[in-house]
């Protein structure tokens, strides 16, 4: 069975829902989750996991400090996260203000360690921006990407 891990930073809480969501979704799509905040990761943690699902609020465009100092401290154990499978989400104040580039900054972390990541061609290019705390489109979103990586790690793990 695949296993992900899905961490994340929330100050408000918006974050930790979404990555709450993100977590039981891949779980009600047969796939092993461990949710835990980024201040409970280590780097060598994340060598465990076939999959990896980072969550951060945006922050002028960015991510979080919190979530940068886990993918900062990961040098440690740079090529060992090789062929895994990533994702990236966030919460943020609005559409149109910084979310996207916030889940390209994760999303490149991921590719420097040789990360597998998977774009959606519907909508949500990158990976899931919520506005606040979501609407009903934007908890389908996270629900979509959640299925979509599920999919994928059990393509790659089964071997087909």
């Amino acid at each position: 069975m695949a296993r992900v891990l899905v961490t994340y930073y929330s100050r408000t809480g918006n974050t930790r829902r979404l990555a709450e969501l993100f977590a039981e979704t891949l779980k009600e799509e047969g796939v092993e989750v461990d949710l835990k905040p980024v201040s409970e990761v280590k780097p060598e943690d994340l060598e465990k996991y076939d999959g990896i699902a980072i969550g951060s609020p945006t922050y002028y465009g960015l991510m979080a400090s919190e979530v940068k100092k886990l993918i900062d401290d990961s040098v440690k154990i740079h090529g060992r996260l090789d062929g895994k499978v990533g994702a990236a989400f966030t919460s943020a104040g609005g559409y149109s203000t910084g979310a996207e580039t916030t889940i390209l900054s994760i999303i490149s972390s991921m590719l420097v360690h040789g990360m597998i990541v998977q774009g959606d061609p519907d909508d949500y290019h990158y990976g899931v921006a919520v506005k606040g705390k979501g609407n009903r489109s934007d908890i389908e979103a996270v629900r979509r990407k959640a299925k979509r990586m599920a999919h994928l790690l059990k393509k790659l793990t089964s071997g087909s």
